[in-house]
């Protein structure tokens, strides 16, 4: 079955037109079209007003809607709903984009719209919620953008379907396209503007109006440079003038950083102001991404603590060994912290895209504004001579309202009553009309003397609005004395620091910290600290200060490691570089600026740091004591994948008291007792172990005594014996005696032996509850780690008896030297 054709044929007199057309042509013709309507209708702003269709349709609806401060918020999908259907022939994603950018106070220098509710973050790290969800008002500077605009100070066309009247552009009463500065990509050709200061571009702007011919160096002494919402560092003005200059300039972004103490023992980088369109979580994922590449050096951690209390905050912490000010210029160097801004001054001057230096920005935007003010003032004396006009006439109808009335009544219609009232007062049929609708009431003797008043106002406000329209001085002076009203009202301070340079960049400085020699320290509270050299302090006689009893000093290097011997036979690594680093000081130390051990190593209960030591393979090794009496040398070998090692194999209930590291060997080995025995003998007479080793006999002990000291002395330097007696049950009191007594008083013994009385008790005391012999002079400290200054005088009796001391003393020790 064959089909039916339903192909319509055409009419009799159909004649067939074809016409040939070279497609390359039509492709020029359409594509022209097509570039001129993205130019002129979408992407590119207009040079008056600084604002693209888009953002003009959504003030002037907002504006036709009522939507100012004074009232309250309203759905942005209303707002949207209204400018697309009246205004904006595209979908509603791009209308509601562009209002939420003139909400966003990071994006706009003076925004435009008051938002409430989630307008996204910077960066667009957190995109804005649906505008189902929003709400929004017109902010107090935007009524600005529209003032006047039912006074004729602009022309108006129709819209997408001729049914709406839409302005051309906005009245704007300042710099819109300066201050927030636009961004645009059309066909061929695009703009991209920084935002500037409302007050500096004003200042500008009125110089110019004072000062027609004023060059470029002027202007750029009140608008010295953009002023971002988010701030930032400009580095380089040389591009900023160049754009000036010539519509076109590059310039560099950085972000705010300062070097701060974000931990107690480590330094970090905080940033609180990012480049412009930048947020910190592109920021972030940049840095971790070149951390895990290895491309990246001396990152610890980032965190992002922005909130909406402190605004923007990112604190980078650097690793202990790295400079910081080096790591931050690799971050400007790596990361988004420092961004290129190319300036593009592309808009739109009658119709047509051009590329204008800051001069010829202002220029253009003054001419509008003189044009505005123009037509306003000529807007508004024909009103007041419209309405003076009336006020004649109604004047001339009272001098003799009575025949007025007459004339009226005897009339057959209102046409006859106008027509006899024209020929009678001479009065036009404005001014009859206005009279026979005027109500009787208002004919009074008194309303006679408001319309007097109402002419001589009248006549005063056209007489001023015809000299500004007659003198170009006068629209000059108005368009200035607003704008200064503008600054007043709306004004902030700049936000961008403007920096001629960089300054000099910091590769004289390596990126880590130089190896350079140091000295490790422990005080008598626990406190560890570094100095900021290797020189020994020095022992000038000058006040004391707290925790400046320093009870066990090693000479180290700043990126390299020491041990921490504990009471546990346990040697812990500690990294130098990881401890607070001291200040110099001119005479004793003062580790006040020092950390707690428990920061850097984790002890068990009841145990306690006995010393440091260095880790250093070629020494004699390391001798220990305990509280049993045993000693030990240990062989220095310390594994550098090994956090913690063992170095004595102690027995139950058995604790280290003393431990030292030997310089030389040729040192003695002094244990002391609390039964006040003194044991003396070389280091030679122990032989070296290894450290899983439990050591030999030390001391030999009296039944019920212990160890209280052991400590290393070489017997070459001058050195002293430190004893404080007590009692049982009164450790902490206040009844101490104390004794310094030369160490070369106390003769050497063999090892193992039970040694030589150091202090004779007094009555009421029956052992040592302190002791300490080492290099002179002596120090001592309270429990709370405050120096104690008055110690007895050396006393050459081995076995004599101590001097009541006015202050407690807990920790006994030498120079920390």
């Amino acid at each position: 079955m064959a089909r039916r054709s339903t192909k319509t044929p055409p009419p009799e007199d159909f004649e067939e037109k074809i016409l040939d057309i070279d497609v390359v042509d039509e492709m020029q013709g359409s594509f022209l079209e097509y570039a001129y309507s993205v130019i002129y209708s979408r992407a590119l702003p207009d040079a008056r007003d600084g604002m693209k269709p888009v953002h003009r349709r959504i003030v002037y609806q907002m504006n036709e809607m009522g939507l100012r401060r004074d009232r309250g918020y309203v759905k942005c999908a209303r707002v949207v709903g209204e400018v697309m259907g009246k205004l904006h022939p595209h979908g509603d994603a791009s209308i509601y984009d562009a209002l939420v950018r003139m909400a966003q106070p990071f994006s706009m220098r003076l925004p435009l719209v008051d938002g409430h509710g989630n307008f996204g973050s910077l960066g667009n790290d957190d995109p804005p919620a649906a505008m189902r969800y929003t709400e929004c008002r017109m902010a107090d500077a935007t009524t600005l953008m529209t003032e006047s605009i039912d006074e004729d100070t602009v022309d108006f066309s129709p819209n997408y379907d001729g049914q709406e009247n839409e302005p051309g552009v906005l009245p704007a009463a300042y710099p819109n396209l300066l201050v927030n500065g636009a961004t645009g990509i059309a066909v061929g050709m695009a703009t991209n503007m920084p935002p500037h200061n409302l007050g500096e571009v004003i200042a500008a702007a009125r110089h110019l109006i004072k000062h027609p011919g004023a060059d470029l160096e002027t202007l750029m002494r009140f608008v010295p440079g953009p002023d971002l919402p988010t701030g930032g560092r400009i580095v380089g003005l040389t591009g900023i003038r160049d754009a000036y200059a010539s519509g076109r300039g590059t310039f560099k972004i950085r972000a705010t950083v300062s070097v701060e103490d974000v931990t107690p023992r480590r330094k970090g980088l905080v940033v609180t102001e990012l480049p412009f369109t930048v947020g910190p979580e592109k920021v972030t994922a940049k840095i971790k991404d070149l951390v895990s590449a290895k491309k990246l050096q001396g990152i610890a951690d980032v965190k992002d603590l922005t909130d909406r209390s402190h605004g923007l905050r990112l604190v980078i912490e650097v690793k202990n060994g790295f400079v910081p000010e080096a790591v931050l210029e690799q971050l400007f160097k790596l990361t988004p912290m420092e961004e290129s801004f190319g300036i593009n001054n592309v808009a739109l001057v009658d119709g047509q895209p051009l590329t204008m230096g800051l001069k010829e920005l202002l220029e253009v935007y003054l001419d509008h504004r003189f044009e505005v003010v123009r037509r306003r003032s000529e807007f508004r004396r024909t009103k007041r001579r419209n309405r003076l006009h009336l006020v004649e006439g109604l004047l001339v109808a009272l001098l003799d309202i009575d025949e007025v009335i007459r004339l009226i009544r005897s009339s057959d219609n209102s046409s006859q009553a106008k027509e006899r009232l024209i020929e009678h007062f001479s009065l036009s049929e404005v001014q009859t009309q206005y009279i026979l609708d005027t109500p009787l009431r208002r004919l009074t003797r008194f309303d006679k003397i408001e319309l007097e008043s109402e002419r001589d106002r009248l006549n005063g406000e056209i007489e001023e609005l015809t000299a500004i329209l007659d003198s170009d001085s006068e629209l000059r002076k108005i368009v200035s004395t607003e704008l200064a009203a503008v600054a007043k009202q709306f004004g902030t301070d700049r936000r961008t620091v403007l920096m001629e340079s960089a300054g000099a960049p910091v590769a004289a400085v390596s990126l880590e910290v130089a190896d350079d020699p140091c000295r490790v320290l422990i005080s008598s509270t626990g406190l560890l600290a570094r100095t900021a050299n290797g020189q020994p302090f020095s022992e000038d006689s000058g006040k004391r200060a707290k925790h400046d009893v320093v009870m066990s000093a090693v000479p180290a290097t700043a990126r390299g490691d020491v041990g921490v011997v504990t009471s546990s036979g346990r040697l812990l690594r500690i990294a130098v570089i990881d401890l607070p680093k001291l200040p110099d000081t001119a005479s004793v130390p003062n580790l006040a600026g020092g950390a707690q051990i428990s920061e850097f190593i984790t002890l068990e209960d009841g145990e306690s740091v006995v010393c440091l030591t260095t880790l250093d393979e070629s020494s004699p090794g390391l001798a220990i004591g305990t509280e049993q009496g045993i000693v030990k040398r240990v062989v220095p070998d310390y594994p550098a994948n090994k956090d913690e090692l063992e170095v004595i194999g102690l027995k139950d209930g058995d604790r280290v008291v003393g431990a030292a590291e030997l310089r030389t060997g040729e040192e003695d080995l002094v244990f002391i007792t609390d039964d006040a025995q003194l044991l003396r003998y070389p280091a030679g007479q122990v032989r070296p172990q290894g450290r899983p080793a439990g050591g030999m006999a030390g001391v030999k002990l009296a039944v019920g005594a212990k160890v209280i000291s052991f400590t290393v002395v070489d017997p070459a330097v001058d050195a002293v014996v430190f004893t404080v007696a007590g009692s049982h049950g009164t450790l902490d009191d206040s009844a101490q005696t104390a004794k310094l007594t030369p160490f070369d008083q106390y003769p050497r013994k063999g090892r193992a032996t039970g040694g030589v009385r150091c202090q004779r008790f007094l009555k009421g005391e029956d052992l040592l509850v302190l002791a300490w012999a080492g290099p002179a002079p002596a120090r001592a400290a309270s429990a709370n780690g405050t120096a104690v200054e008055q110690l007895p005088e050396h006393d050459p009796r081995r076995d004599g008896s101590g001097i009541p001391l006015l202050t407690p003393v807990a920790a006994l020790a030498g120079p920390a030297s």
